[in-house]
């Protein structure tokens, strides 16, 4: 379909898919296979100014929004899950300096970021504070010009590899939810390690650490707004980032639709071209259609996100909800498609499906997204 994208739009969508072709799509099983961080790729996107994409021009960026940044996302999900969530994660990370850094906080670090230089890690995720975000322990308390975090994250997308973290931990316990604030720390800060190197089932690409805080202290300017207001900078970051998960779930479908659509055209079988039998037309009829659905709404809840809506949560839910179920039923019937082969690592649609399961967990599991929508739903009522 045409979505009627302007000329920016092309560019970047057409610049990206050469990347992807040229420089990701070789060496993706490697990266897999090793679960090596694609440190070339990254140096890559940063010459063409890509991760600058979604950061204001006075700060060294390009001054896009958010559906540039899904359109970028899509073309590099459609080559490898792993290669995409690690540029993604740089947004996530970078969306709590862009919505609530102060203009010095800003100048510090935007213009580094923008260039590709430093990579940036959301961190708010703990061992007992997954889906309830409000049950976080890292606490950070000022003591004279600096703040002393401890505490520990988990599953922290970039851990390890980026300078920059963002930070949610406890300033005052007694106020629950609003008594978390966000932070900036950097790599390098003292009192400030990595844990292990998680093993995952897919993404392997994509490096996922532990942050641990020990006595780690921070200058009180490495606060993001004031005090209290950790839950809302977690909330914003999401509801803003979750239209790029979906974003990524269009991506791997549509690189695994195109593979088993491929395959189908040549396996014979009784004397015939799989994709000639009615039932193989079936399934990639009903894979090219929820594609074609889960990209009309991304990009929707996209432009939505751009015109500046204040309400974003209930339509960023639905984009993440969407479009990575539909990522899952469609890697998943790519596999069946190619039976045996698709079955086997020769071939990229098992790690598609390996990689698609993680887009229905992370960043609010889809579970949860259906509550948030839910909640909307009922609030939406009770104002008729």
């Amino acid at each position: 379909m045409d979505y009627f994208l302007n000329e920016d739009q092309v560019m970047i969508r057409d610049l990206i898919r050469q990347i992807a072709e040229e420089k990701v799509v070789p060496v993706r099983h490697e990266l897999d296979e090793k679960e090596e961080f694609p440190w070339e790729i990254m140096k890559v996107l940063a010459q063409s100014d890509i991760f600058g994409l979604f950061i204001p021009e006075e700060y060294g960026g390009i001054g896009k929004g958010c559906l540039e940044l899904c359109i970028a996302v899509e073309e590099l999900s459609r080559a490898c899950l792993g290669v995409a969530t690690s540029y993604a994660a740089n947004a996530l990370g970078t969306y709590p300096i862009l919505f609530f850094g102060s203009d010095d906080q800003k100048k510090k670090y935007l213009p580094d970021i923008a260039a590709g230089k430093r990579l940036v890690a959301f961190g708010i995720t703990e061992p007992n504070a997954g889906s309830d975000a409000a049950g976080i322990q890292t606490t950070a308390r000022l003591e004279g010009n600096e703040y002393i975090l401890n505490g520990t994250k988990q599953w922290i997308t970039n851990g390890g590899e980026a300078e920059i973290y963002t930070i949610i931990a406890i300033t005052d316990r007694k106020k629950g939810a609003r008594g978390a604030s966000a932070f900036i720390v950097e790599k390098g800060t003292q009192g400030f390690h990595f844990g292990k190197k998680e093993k995952k089932m897919g993404i392997r690409a994509s490096v996922t650490r532990e942050l641990i805080f020990d006595n780690c202290r921070i200058p009180k300017e490495n606060l993001l707004g004031k005090e209290g207001l950790g839950f809302i900078v977690a909330m914003k970051t999401l509801d803003n980032a979750r239209a790029g998960v979906g974003a990524q779930g269009v991506g791997v479908a549509q690189g695994a639709f195109e593979e088993a659509v491929k395959f189908a055209r040549q396996r014979i079988q009784f004397g015939h071209p799989i994709i000639s039998f009615q039932a193989v037309q079936h399934m990639l009829a009903d894979m090219a259609t929820e594609i074609e659905a889960a990209r009309a709404l991304v990009y929707s809840v996209a432009r939505y996100i751009d015109s500046g809506a204040k309400e974003i949560t209930k339509q960023s839910a639905m984009a993440k909800v969407f479009a990575t179920d539909m990522a899952m039923r469609v890697t998943t019937n790519a596999v069946q498609v190619m039976g045996g082969s698709g079955y086997m690592r020769e071939y990229p649609v098992e790690k598609m499906m390996r990689d698609a399961k993680i887009l229905q967990i992370y960043e609010g599991t889809n579970q949860i997204q259906r509550n948030v929508i839910g909640q909307a739903l009922i609030k939406e009522a009770a104002k008729k």
